[in-house]
């Protein structure tokens, strides 16, 4: 349940949260559908929810992670994948040329001042550009945002809505409701 009384656990959501306050719910929409739908990267959909979901799980952030789970397998991402992720990057049946973005966005939530130019030249290496290496940085960010604005109003909502509007946004884009 939010932590504020004026938010419904039916209506827990990133809108319910943000919409009260639309000088900044419009340029934060705006960017999210830029970052995930429609900025221009050689990263697909699917592997644009892939990271987004990926870096909510490290972050244990419940809602945004099984909303966006559920995002990407609507996209095509296999069921369990990302449950297998979370336990071990490389051995997973994920596609090669992801694992360094994977570890990228995994190092990045959780230890950015180890960064490194070694991390940025392991996804050069697997063939992604310095605009792919923008949109993954932008991705995990975003997220780790979004992760902590969902935490920090104990956003739960129920497992079966976070299913149902990540199905959702696969089929619209990220944009403001009506």
């Amino acid at each position: 349940m939010s932590f504020i009384s004026s938010i419904a656990i039916e209506n827990e959501s990133v809108w319910a949260v943000m919409s009260r306050y639309m000088d900044q719910t419009k340029p934060l929409f705006s960017l999210v559908d830029n970052v995930m739908r429609t900025g221009e990267c050689n990263l697909s959909h699917k592997e644009r929810e892939l990271v987004a979901a990926f870096t909510s799980s490290v972050n244990n952030c419940n809602y945004c992670y099984n909303t966006h789970k559920s995002t990407a397998e609507a996209f095509g991402i296999d069921e369990g994948l990302l449950e297998l992720l979370s336990v071990d990057i490389d051995s997973s049946p994920v596609e090669n040329n992801l694992k360094p973005l994977l570890h990228y966005a995994r190092k990045l939530t959780l230890t950015p001042s180890k960064m490194v130019q070694a991390d940025v030249d392991n996804i050069f290496d697997a063939g992604w550009d310095e605009n792919d290496f923008h949109y993954v940085v932008m991705i995990c960010a975003t997220f780790n945002f979004f992760n902590r604005l969902i935490d920090g109003y104990g956003v739960q909502n129920t497992m079966g809505y976070r299913i149902s509007h990540g199905k959702e946004l696969a089929e619209n884009e990220y944009s403001l409701p009506d």
